[in-house]
């Protein structure tokens, strides 16, 4: 009975044949994505075109070079030359703020300096995460200069 089974499988089974890629590549056919959709942005080439709109055009208005910010631009540069010497060019810095006023150093001791002058206002309670960012900044400046960087040579 065997026998029969195998020889009639073997004779009208046979294995079908399934092309999975095609001959050639102009009989491929693409896959349709995003049907519908209008790309907004202008991709084909090096100047923009729009369908029949013209392109907005901005009015020209040229800077007023008297504004008080402009004119006034560089007032307190040699101060400490042509003045009487009693006004230090650092106080003439109005808008910078006054831990950063005149400072010598790197981020650590200026971040020192700011945790000095802040300490004494309502500020850790008024900005708590302001506060502990900075407070994380200098335990990890402080604990980098103390780990990573060389001091001078002892002779122990």
């Amino acid at each position: 009975m065997e026998w029969l089974g195998s020889t009639l499988l073997k004779a009208f089974w046979r294995p079908g044949l399934t092309s999975v890629r095609t001959r050639y590549h102009a009989d491929k056919t693409r896959l349709v994505r995003r049907y519908g959709y209008e790309e907004k942005l202008w991709c084909g080439g090096v100047l923009p075109r729009t369908k029949g709109k013209e392109l907005p055009i901005p009015e020209y208005r040229p800077a007023n070079p008297w504004t008080e910010r402009r004119a006034l631009f560089g007032q307190n540069d040699y101060i400490d030359i042509l003045g009487p010497g009693n006004l230090h060019p650092v106080k003439t810095l109005y808008t910078v703020p006054s831990w950063i006023r005149g400072v010598h150093g790197s981020e650590y001791h200026i971040l020192l300096r700011k945790r000095k002058m802040w300490a004494k206002t309502g500020s850790p309670q008024t900005r708590p995460t302001k506060w502990k960012d900075m407070e994380k900044r200098i335990g990890y400046l402080y604990r980098f200069l103390n780990r990573k960087t060389k001091t001078g040579r002892s002779d122990q």
